[in-house]
């Protein structure tokens, strides 16, 4: 099937020549051949085979943080989840508690609403700004915890359709997991506990106070590089007389040295060109090659 039977049954749930870097966490960058919105089984049902069937590569945005998307338009169809993806529920189960999330939830909502309710566990993601189809992907975590420690399930569609992964299958590592790039993410399967909400809610009130007390604010797109084993990369970066250094539209933050921030109306490729930069001189001053955290549409993997 072919790119324009997508864009003729999909209508007003497919846009072409979407521009995609303003809908990231750090503003800039590029476009895609075509956006496609799922909020419904419905649309997954009838948008999934046509997507897969168009020679396109596929790649889901999320809510675009961890995201770096070249400037200029590029051949991919870009899927983001909404509606009947964003949602969340819980029930009981042999003394714990089963939570069930759409693919498309914020991470920091969830974890508010199930601290609320006295649900545990899951204070650590009010750090995480992306939604939880990106988390699984890339085992997103923080504050002492990632979403490996209380996942049991995650749905997916793919190429070959719809598919259950149990946790041994997802092959979780640190900030990585099997689940490949063209898999859409649908929903994840979480196993949680019963505690004491006002203590869950004080975690979560700490954790943002760290935050804002210790990470930049500004058009920037998370954490940048992966700590080493045993090190972290902001120590290492800094340590290479980085902090601060800026190229064109892009600067390396001085309050945490593993941010970039991009000037408002700046360009993604000086972030990509200051990250390579940053990732050439802690090699030159440590002797360890930084991994980016990023996932990259138009660049090569800074790996």
């Amino acid at each position: 099937m072919s790119l324009r039977e997508l864009l003729e049954i999909g209508g007003a749930r497919v846009h072409e020549h979407a521009d995609v870097g303003s809908r990231t966490t750090y503003r800039v960058g590029g476009s895609v051949r075509a956006l496609v919105t799922l909020a419904t089984r419905k649309d997954l049902e009838e948008l999934g085979p046509l997507i897969f069937s168009s020679a396109l590569p596929t790649v889901v945005i999320g809510n675009g943080s961890n995201l770096l998307v070249a400037d200029g338009e590029h051949e991919i169809i870009a899927v983001q989840m909404n509606g009947e993806f964003a949602s969340l529920a819980w029930h009981d189960e042999h003394g714990a508690v089963v939570v069930e999330a759409g693919a498309g939830l914020d991470m920091p909502v969830a974890a508010r609403r199930l601290a609320s309710a006295g649900v545990i566990g899951f204070e650590w993601a009010v750090g995480v700004p992306g939604t939880f189809g990106g988390a699984v992907s890339m085992n997103a975590g923080g504050h002492g915890s990632d979403i490996a420690a209380s996942v049991t399930r995650v749905r997916t569609y793919g190429p070959g359709g719809p598919r259950s992964w149990n946790r041994e299958e997802l092959g979780f590592g640190y900030r990585t997991s099997a689940l490949s790039r063209s898999e859409i993410v649908t929903d994840v399967t979480l196993r949680l506990a019963h505690g004491d909400a006002t203590s869950a809610l004080g975690t979560i009130k700490e954790i943002v106070h760290w935050r804002r007390e210790n990470q930049p604010g500004g058009q920037n797109g998370g954490s940048v590089f992966r700590n080493p084993e045993g090190d972290f990369a902001g120590r290492l970066i800094e340590a290479a007389q980085c902090k601060g250094l800026r190229y064109a539209s892009a600067v390396v933050s001085e309050k945490h040295a593993n941010f970039i921030l991009v000037d408002p109306g700046g360009s993604a490729n000086d972030v990509y060109a200051l990250m390579a930069t940053v990732r050439e001189r802690v090699r030159a001053s440590s002797g360890v090659d930084l991994v980016s955290e990023h996932r990259f549409v138009g660049f090569e993997d800074v790996a």
